[in-house]
């Protein structure tokens, strides 16, 4: 099994830029991409539906910086931009973007519902898009320059069963950020996307089966899940200006490429 590293000092990657961050409350991917940003240098503002949880997450990180948090359901185009003039508002402007909603559920395709379909697709997928849209368009008006990270899943290029609904969301996402950083290239914005597979946090371990979790473990050559701030580290690399010629590229953290 690969050892897990110590955990990043910060190197001032992400100084002095504003980065909004969606589905940021709680312990996973979201929360530790904020943490990680406000470790390098960062002004952050956090989104989440969730008001409770996006508020104890704000207060938990706030001893490492200037945080901001804005509730948004990513799926009601009015908070979506109400959350890009707060961050604004706030701020003065946004240099980064992470989309990081996204909605799970297991069905198999012959019992599958229209709504579970729905659901995971208008969050998911039509949820990075609105939100990719709003801050792009801020992007082009602030003068250009800035950088989209979507979060995708290696379920975007494998097949997994009753995932239909998860993995037609995150192959879209892959094909949004590779589309969406032609569009924007010529007013030098990047839009890139990680694929992680098991990022482990306490509550992905109560809502899924020990069978499961065993079972997505065992794929990865490395004998272990990944931690949530490994799969930041990737997000703050391509944030930051070391990956100022990577545009339209889906990063895999997890060795299930395909």
């Amino acid at each position: 099994m690969i050892p897990l590293p110590d955990y990043p000092q910060g190197r001032d990657l992400l100084r002095d830029k504003v980065v909004l961050v969606t589905a940021a409350a709680g312990t996973g991917i979201g929360s530790a991409v904020a943490r990680r940003s406000l470790e390098e240098g960062a002004k952050v503002v956090l989104s989440d539906r969730h008001e409770r949880r996006l508020g104890e997450t704000r207060d938990e990180l706030a001893e490492l910086g200037e945080v901001h948090a804005v509730p948004c359901d990513v799926t009601d185009e009015d908070r979506v931009r109400a959350l890009v003039d707060g961050a604004v508002d706030r701020f003065g402007r946004i240099d980064v973007l992470i989309n990081n909603a996204g909605l799970g559920g297991s069905a198999s395709i012959l019992d599958m519902t229209d709504d579970q379909w729905s659901s995971v697709l208008d969050v998911t997928l039509n949820g990075t898009f609105r939100v990719t849209r709003a801050v792009l368009r801020r992007f082009v008006e602030q003068g250009g320059g800035g950088a989209v990270v979507n979060n995708a899943s290696v379920i975007g290029w494998r097949a997994q069963g009753e995932q239909a609904h998860y993995a037609a969301a995150k192959a879209g996402v892959m094909a949004l950020t590779r589309s969406a950083a032609v569009d924007v290239a010529g007013h030098g914005i990047r839009v890139n996307a990680v694929a992680p597979s098991l990022a482990m946090h306490p509550f992905l371990a109560k809502v899924t089966s020990d069978e499961l979790l065993d079972e997505l473990t065992g794929r990865e050559v490395s004998g272990r899940a990944a931690q949530p701030w490994e799969v930041a580290n990737v997000m703050v690399f391509l944030a930051s200006d070391y990956a100022s010629y990577l545009t339209g590229e889906v990063i895999s953290v997890s060795s299930q490429h395909a």
